[in-house]
C-alpha cells in the first residue's frame, strides 16, 4: 500500500499548489516526464465500455460487465524488456484487468493520456490541457457485483475476468465506492442463512444474478438493485429488513427482474421492496433524481469540472436556444437553463425523460423542455419547421456520434457545438467529418473521469465557418 501511500502524498501536494495556481494544474502543465512504458493498447470496449447514451438505460442493450465498465479495458501486464517489475496495489488486476495503468503514478497517467489525446487531434485542434482529479481513489458512485457459479457449480461473487464470463472474487477495488463494497460484502454473507442461490448461467437455475449499488455522494442516499431470475423471491421482505439492519443509510431497495438468457444486467420489470424506489444526488448545486435504469455521470466530483468546463467554452448569454442531444437525466441541459434563454433536451430512453421532467421540478427550472425522441431526427424536424438553436451540446456513446445526427447539425445551423466524448479516436473521427459540414474545432480539453484506465473525457468547442 505504499503506492498508494504516496499517491494521495502527490495529490496532496497537488491540491497545496492548486491554490496558488489552478489553472496550471487543472490542465497538467508541469507535470512529470512522460512515462516510457508501452503499456498503452486499444480500448476493449466490447466488455467494460459504458456507452453512455447509446445504452442509456442499464437495461437496454447492456453488457454484463458494463456496470463495473465507464472506461475499462485489457490487461496491460505483461513484462517488457527494460521495465522494471512493480507490485501492483489490487491482488486481481491482472485478471479483471478493468485499470490498465496501475502501474503507473497518477500524474505519469495524466500526461500519458495527454500526449495520446494531443496525437489524436494533432491535425484538427489544439488540445488546451488535462484536468486532472483531485483524488483518484474510490470515484465510482456506481458499483456492480456478479453473483452466479465457477466451473464447478459453487457459488462466488464478485467480477469477471477480462474478456470471458468467469467470476473473479474480489471483495475490494480502489476505485469503487467503499460504503458500496461493504453493502455487497453483508449480501454475501446474507445469502446463505436466507437459502438464496446464486444463478448458474450454465443451467440457468438459481435467483440472485447481480447486484447494483448507487451511490450519491453529496446525499448519502443509497440505492441497492437485486436482480434476480425470477419474480418469485421467498422471504424478500426479511431480507431487505436484515440487510437494512447492518446498513440503515440504505434508502431504497429494488428488486429487478431479469429472467432472459442474455448479456443484459437489469430486465424489464421490477418492484420497489423499500423505499421511494429512486435517490438523488447534488451536482453543479442541482438536485438530480437518479432511477435504477437510467444514467448518471459515475465521476461526479469531475462530472462537475467537465460540465463547467463545457459551459464556459459554450459562452452562453442568456439569450441562446439551446439543443442538449443525449440528454440522460437532464444534467448538463438544467445546469446550462441558468446561462441560457432556452433549453431543449433530447433523449431516446423514457425513464431517463421521466426523470429528467422531475428534475426540472424539483429545481424550479422553467426554461428547459424534454422531448422523447431521436436527437438527430429532432434536429432535422425543428429546421424543417423553422426553428433554430444556437448552440448544440452533445454527448454521444464511446463509439461516437452518427453520420445521420451531425448531417442534422449541419441542417439545423447552430453557431457553436460542444462535443463532450468519452472515446478520442471516435471524437477524431467525427471532428474530421463535421469539419466537412463547416464544423471548425477550435479548442479542446481533455479531462480525466477514470483514473488508473486508459480512458478519456474530452470537451471540444466547434464553430459554424460561413462558407
Amino acid at each position: 500500500m505504499e503506492r498508494i501511500e504516496k499517491d494521495r502524498r502527490d495529490a496532496n501536494k497537488r491540491n497545496s499548489r492548486l491554490k496558488g495556481s489552478p489553472e496550471k494544474e487543472r490542465t497538467g502543465k508541469g507535470r512529470a516526464e512522460k512515462s516510457k512504458s508501452e503499456n498503452r493498447g486499444e480500448n476493449r470496449h466490447e466488455n467494460r465500455s459504458e456507452n453512455r447514451r447509446e445504452n442509456r438505460s442499464e437495461g437496454r442493450g447492456e453488457n454484463r460487465r458494463k456496470n463495473r465498465s465507464e472506461g475499462r479495458g485489457e490487461n496491460r501486464y505483461e513484462s517488457r524488456p527494460g521495465r522494471k517489475e512493480h507490485q501492483l496495489p489490487c491482488p486481481v488486476a491482472k485478471r479483471c484487468g478493468s485499470c490498465q495503468y496501475l502501474h503507473l503514478t497518477y500524474d505519469q497517467q495524466l500526461k500519458t493520456k495527454e500526449d495520446k489525446l494531443a496525437l489524436l487531434l494533432k491535425d484538427i485542434c489544439p488540445l488546451k490541457g488535462m484536468l486532472g482529479m483531485e483524488n483518484p481513489y474510490h470515484y465510482r458512485n456506481k458499483v456492480h457485483a456478479v453473483f452466479g457459479c465457477d466451473r464447478k457449480g459453487r457459488p462466488v461473487s464478485g467480477i469477471y475476468e477480462a474478456g470471458t464470463h468467469n467470476i473473479v472474487e474480489a471483495k475490494s477495488c480502489l476505485i469503487e465506492d467503499e460504503k458500496a463494497g461493504e453493502i455487497i460484502e453483508t449480501i454475501r454473507q446474507l445469502t446463505p442463512s436466507f437459502k438464496i442461490r446464486y444463478y448458474d448461467e450454465d443451467t440457468g437455475y438459481g435467483l440472485l444474478r447481480h447486484v447494483l449499488i448507487k451511490r450519491g455522494f453529496a446525499t448519502g442516499q443509497i440505492m441497492v438493485v437485486l436482480v434476480t431470475a425470477s419474480p418469485v423471491f421467498p422471504s424478500r421482505n426479511n431480507f431487505v429488513k436484515a440487510l437494512r439492519q447492518r446498513h440503515p443509510d440504505i434508502t431504497t431497495v429494488i428488486q429487478n427482474i431479469n429472467g432472459r438468457g442474455t448479456s443484459m444486467v437489469l430486465g424489464e420489470k421490477e418492484q420497489i421492496l423499500y423505499g421511494p424506489g429512486y435517490i438523488e444526488d447534488v451536482l453543479c448545486r442541482y438536485t438530480f433524481r437518479i432511477s435504477s435504469k437510467s444514467f448518471y455521470q459515475v465521476n461526479p466530483a469531475q462530472t462537475e469540472i467537465l460540465y463547467k468546463k463545457a459551459l464556459e467554452l459554450a459562452a452562453l448569454t442568456k439569450k441562446e436556444t439551446v439543443v442538449d442531444a443525449y440528454c440522460g437525466i437532464g444534467t448538463i441541459g438544467i445546469i446550462a437553463s441558468r446561462k441560457a434563454g432556452e433549453v431543449i433536451g433530447v433523449e431516446r430512453n423514457p425513464d431517463a425523460v421521466r426523470d429528467a421532467i422531475q428534475n426540472a421540478k424539483r429545481n424550479g427550472v422553467k426554461n428547459i423542455r424534454f422531448y422523447c425522441n431521436d436527437a438527430g431526427k429532432f434536429m432535422a424536424e425543428m429546421a424543417a419547421a423553422g426553428k433554430k438553436a444556437h448552440v448544440v451540446i452533445m454527448d454521444p456513446p464511446r463509439s461516437g456520434s452518427t453520420k445521420e445526427f451531425m448531417d442534422s447539425i449541419a441542417i439545423l445551423e447552430p453557431e457553436k457545438v460542444v462535443y463532450i466524448s468519452c472515446g478520442p479516436e471516435t471524437l477524431a473521427r467525427d471532428l474530421k467529418y463535421l469539419r466537412t459540414l463547416g464544423y471548425e474545432a477550435k479548442e479542446a480539453w481533455g479531462c480525466d473521469m477514470f483514473g488508473w484506465t486508459e480512458h478519456v473525457e474530452t470537451v471540444v468547442l466547434m464553430s459554424r465557418v460561413e462558407k
